[in-house]
């Protein structure tokens, strides 16, 4: 069995399962941000009304209402502090980060768990190899919080195969663009995605990070990389880090192996209106935009942040952008303040927020007037995301996005 397989089978209690299979399996956590937690919570106790016999198990983060702006969601945060103060829930507050990097950086993941979420990018988490899922808060509600387990359907297994190296100055983040245009969105329906291959072996955890992210865009119920050194040495930084859940398949050959040379891909842009309109950065370089973020599911890593701050260096954001720069937790943000990427990035020109979510959806900042374009590290371009649906986002590398930010209009490369 493949690790997928590997996690449902001892889950479920069973010593093999099989692909279209469907299993009733113990979920090792839940995560919440603010907006689906308090769409759980309405459910649970209207419909649902009993005892949490695992509290511990279910985690909140508030990252999309980091400060809120108007009284009705101060309310919503409030009913979900009550919430979670009532059943023992473990919340992490206003500026503790985004949903998925703040419960990693508090080793709250590990591999070989079942995680589940109504967050799509929840599968984020097969970085570490954790069989991690996105499920309907009415799922959290009924079976999750009162009986710890969710029914799932053992999915077939696709193997994306990346080897080769890179040509200079192309980004893993510009590779994981370019592999949702040569796949195509939707094509990798309700299967298990496995990234491995020589290149994907010789990434940082940060970096592998950008791969399983794509997991909803390909249409694909999880992803994964296969746990290695790389994944040991990053959970032994964790908190917790002497509990050992290194989990790993049996090396079997997944159903179907689809191979790329990364050496063939270029620096990229995801265009409106969606994440697979992916083109070359010179097709579309000279758009204007107003605004550039580093931040969201896929930013705001202290990689993110060197790179930005090493554009910038003797350079200032243009007079046209404003420039958002967004921390996935406190832990990156007190890196880059010891690194002096803060101030580096401050008299640039640059504009920090707390660590969040950032723009995502406009909830707190970020929101476009028509006929305004955004280029950020965000996971999603929908019209209307941010704002007007008039207005366009611009998916690309932190490296793009800094380079836009000075030049005032898509770039792919230092100014």
């Amino acid at each position: 069995m493949n690790l997928v397989e590997t996690i449902l089978a001892r889950a479920s209690g069973r010593s093999t399962v099989e692909p279209g299979e469907i299993v009733i399996a113990k979920v090792d956590r839940l995560i919440m941000h603010d907006l689906s937690g308090y769409l759980t919570a309405e459910v649970f106790d209207k419909r649902v009304n009993a005892p949490i016999p695992d509290p511990g198990r279910a985690i909140m983060v508030f990252d999309h209402h980091f400060s809120p702006p108007t009284e009705q969601q101060a309310n919503v945060l409030q009913r979900n502090r009550e919430w979670a103060r009532k059943h023992g829930i473990t919340l992490f507050d206003c500026g503790s980060g985004n949903l998925h990097h703040a419960v990693v950086r508090h080793g709250l993941i590990r591999p070989g768990m079942i995680v589940v979420g109504s967050d799509s990018h929840t599968p984020v988490h097969g970085t570490l190899g954790a069989l991690a899922v996105a499920l309907g808060n009415d799922s959290h509600a009924g079976t999750v919080l009162p009986y710890g387990k969710a029914w799932l359907k053992v999915p077939e297994t696709v193997r994306v195969q990346l080897d080769g190296t890179p040509e200079p100055g192309v980004s893993p983040r510009d590779i994981a663009l370019w592999l949702v245009g040569q796949i195509g969105e939707g094509e990798l329906n309700y299967r298990a995605v496995e990234f491995a291959g020589s290149y994907v072996r010789g990434l940082s955890f940060w970096d592998r990070w950008l791969f399983p992210l794509l997991c909803v865009d390909l249409g694909a119920k999880c992803s994964f990389v296969e746990p290695d050194e790389v994944t040991e040495a990053f959970v032994r930084t964790l908190p917790g880090a002497d509990t050992d859940l290194l989990v790993h398949g049996d090396g079997e050959e997944a159903a179907t192996v689809l191979r790329f040379d990364v050496g063939e891909a270029s620096v990229q842009v995801a265009c409106p209106p969606t994440v697979g309109n992916v083109k070359p950065v010179g097709e579309v370089a000279g758009t204007p935009v107003q605004w550039a973020e580093l931040g969201g599911h896929g930013g705001g890593r202290l990689e993110d942040f060197r790179a930005a701050a090493s554009i910038l260096d003797g350079r200032r954001v243009h007079p046209d952008v404003r420039f958002n720069l967004v921390p996935s937790s406190r832990e990156v943000f007190t890196e880059a303040v010891r690194e002096g990427l803060v101030l580096a990035l401050h008299e640039a020109g640059a504009t920090w927020f707390p660590p969040s979510t950032g723009s995502n959806q406009a909830y707190n900042m970020g929101a476009l007037a028509a006929g305004e374009a955004m280029i950020s590290t965000h996971a999603r371009n929908f019209p209307g995301r941010n704002g007007s649906p008039e207005a366009s986002m611009y998916l690309a590398s932190s490296a793009t996005v800094a380079a836009s930010a000075v030049a005032g209009s898509i770039s792919g490369g230092t100014p």
